[in-house]
């Protein structure tokens, strides 16, 4: 298969004011064509990519003025075609649409984009099934194993407002989680910055941490009790329906924070009980009871306050118990 030389050296890209706020990984994708997303995302976990000469990771912003340092790199065309023939064209159910953006209804288990060993997400499915798109885009993202509402723009104005909304902490992003046990209720806020790390196979794992840790990020969690659930099926100690508002979007918050606070999410995978959750399973609950629920944001073409809700799942809603009246 023939490809293009590899380049003699690094190559420098500067970050345009339109690109001001994208990830790192977006912006990457767009200017490395042909270059598969597996690799990108290799470069960037190895730290042969550099933003004005340090490190940095995939989730990280860019901004205007950045110098981006991308290591010699082999492109081959006739992959990169293959693989988009690859991807099954899908709608997802749409919860809002206008000229500037659109909500979704993210099934879990659905990646919300490709790469790190999965081949294509929600994105990409979408882009297949509206080839005519002139730019569809993440605003934001949602863990694989959660449900719920997921934003994509459709015009770059539109993902840089909203996005600065989701960094300025001006939306209101609301959860619903059932945890193990009987939640607090003095326990309202929860505000233990987190610590990203990797497994010795490369999977990336979140743990509390403490304010003086260097690496540690400041993340603040919000609960509200919504319900308590005092016998359910295959879990002895009972659950609580969670309200969970977050105001800063770090990865696996909630799923760390309730966990750290001896409450961890009804089969979750990663921060969970193995052994609850495989009781969990026998009866019925075979994915992580969290989903992306309620959004309030403002438009981001004339600014009116708007409320977006995505109700749980069949899957979730019919494995809890009736309401007692």
């Amino acid at each position: 298969m023939p490809e293009s030389p590899a380049s003699p050296a690094a190559r420098l890209i500067t970050v345009d004011e339109e690109s001001a706020g994208q990830r790192l990984d977006n912006f990457l994708m767009r200017e490395l064509k042909g270059v598969p997303k597996t690799h990108i995302y290799r470069i960037i976990r190895s730290g042969e990519v550099r933003r004005n000469k340090g490190r940095v990771s995939a989730d990280d912003r860019v901004q205007p003025g950045d110098i981006l340092r991308i290591p010699p790199l082999r492109v081959s065309a006739q992959p990169e075609v293959k693989a988009a023939a690859a991807v099954p064209p899908r709608e997802f159910r749409v919860l809002h649409e206008d000229d500037a953006f659109l909500a979704i209804d993210k099934p879990a288990g659905v990646a919300v984009h490709g790469g790190s060993g999965v081949s294509f997400g929600v994105i990409e499915q979408l882009r297949r099934s509206r080839p005519t798109a002139r730019l569809l885009e993440l605003v934001h993202r949602l863990d694989r194993e959660t449900s719920g509402l997921l934003l994509i723009a459709k015009k770059k104005s539109a993902l840089k407002q909203l996005q600065d909304q989701f960094r300025a902490r001006e939306t209101g992003k609301t959860y619903l989680a059932l945890v193990r046990g009987d939640w607090p209720a003095r326990l309202t806020r929860l505000d233990a910055p987190l610590h990203k790390f990797l497994l010795a196979d490369g999977e990336r794992r979140v743990r509390v941490t403490t304010p003086d840790d260097p690496d540690g990020q400041q993340a603040l969690t919000l609960v509200r009790v919504a319900r308590r659930i005092p016998v359910l099926a295959g879990c002895p100690q009972g659950a609580t329906l969670l309200e969970v508002t977050i105001k800063t979007g770090r990865t696996h918050q909630i799923r760390v924070h309730l966990a750290s606070a001896g409450h961890p999410i009804l089969g979750d995978d990663k921060y969970g009980e193995f052994e609850l959750n495989r009781e969990l399973a026998r009866h019925g609950c075979r994915r992580m009871f969290l989903h992306a629920w309620r959004l309030r944001l403002n438009h981001p073409a004339d600014g009116r306050s708007l409320e977006l809700l995505a109700e749980l799942p069949a899957e979730l809603a019919g494995w809890l118990p009736p309401v007692e009246t």
